[in-house]
């Protein structure tokens, strides 16, 4: 069985014929042009066999009235079809049919009613941006999210520093946040190195960030990309291009560099700026 909205329950074969999931077109256009690949077919072969099987229908039809009889031609017809249409695309996908056909009609009702969903622009950094595009991904795929550039410590810090790119951390945790699906692929992006000299503290995400980046030329490029590879639903952009750096000014007026050092002055901010 397949949930709609509502809660509202179908089998997964009737599933495949709610509006909205743009596949009634096609299946339409296929089946238009097989009528018309076996009507050639059968000119080829013999123009008379077009005449036989009417007439064998022509007979069939004094023992079952004619609308019945068209009625049952039509449902056997059209089962078959698409059966035979369902089966071949779950095939080409690779798709083990006992599980894949839940699958791919939820993924086509999922992608048209998200793709019509509010376009959200969300701005910030941080585990807060991720976290909260989490949950925005469930109403709609029409999600921008535009994401602070000034983190200076950690893995993202010592690229920063070492690389000279801007740091990838909370753009590499908005972009898994957005991952259609949170799988093995969305795991390896987040997953950090426990030990290895140079590898240690360094998240995987980071460094294949870093490595797009210098293939690409810059890291709207490299995002891009990475947002390829997970299918992310919407978009993520640096907030700027630019090497910025965060910096506070104190109550005291003393002045502090860097996003990682503000915190352990421990002091009331007058003001941020970069």
């Amino acid at each position: 069985m397949f949930d709609i909205k509502n809660n509202v329950k179908v089998s997964k074969d009737v599933g495949w014929l709610i509006p909205g999931l743009n596949v009634k077109r096609w299946l339409f256009l296929i089946f238009l042009g097989s009528v018309l690949i076996v009507l050639g077919f059968l000119l080829i072969a013999d123009a008379h066999l077009i005449y036989r099987i009417m007439g064998a229908i022509k007979k069939a039809a004094f023992i079952l009235p004619t609308n019945i009889l068209a009625a049952i031609f039509i449902l056997i017809g059209a089962t078959i079809f698409f059966k035979g249409w369902k089966k071949t695309t779950l095939s080409m996908m690779d798709m083990d049919s006992s599980k894949g056909n839940n699958s791919l009609l939820e993924k086509l009702y999922r992608r048209s009613k998200l793709n019509k969903g509010a376009k959200v622009v969300a701005i910030g950094g941080g585990t807060g941006l991720s976290m909260l595009l989490k949950g925005i991904k469930k109403y709609t795929n029409n999600i921008t999210a535009v994401v602070t550039v000034g983190d200076d410590g950690g893995s993202s810090g010592r690229l920063r520093e070492e690389m000279g790119i801007l740091p990838p951390g909370d753009i590499r945790n908005c972009i898994a946040a957005l991952a259609d699906d949170e799988d093995l692929i969305t795991e390896l992006f987040q997953y950090r190195f426990k030990a290895g000299e140079g590898l240690e503290g360094h998240s995987f995400g980071n460094l294949f960030l870093t490595a797009l980046c210098s293939i690409t030329g810059n890291m709207v490029k490299a995002v891009k990309e990475s947002s390829n590879v997970l299918n992310i639903r919407g978009v993520v952009l640096p907030a700027t291009l630019d090497d910025m750096k965060l910096a506070a000014e104190f109550e005291d007026g003393t002045i502090v560099k860097g996003e990682s050092n503000i915190p352990e002055a421990h002091k009331s901010i007058k003001i941020f700026f970069t």
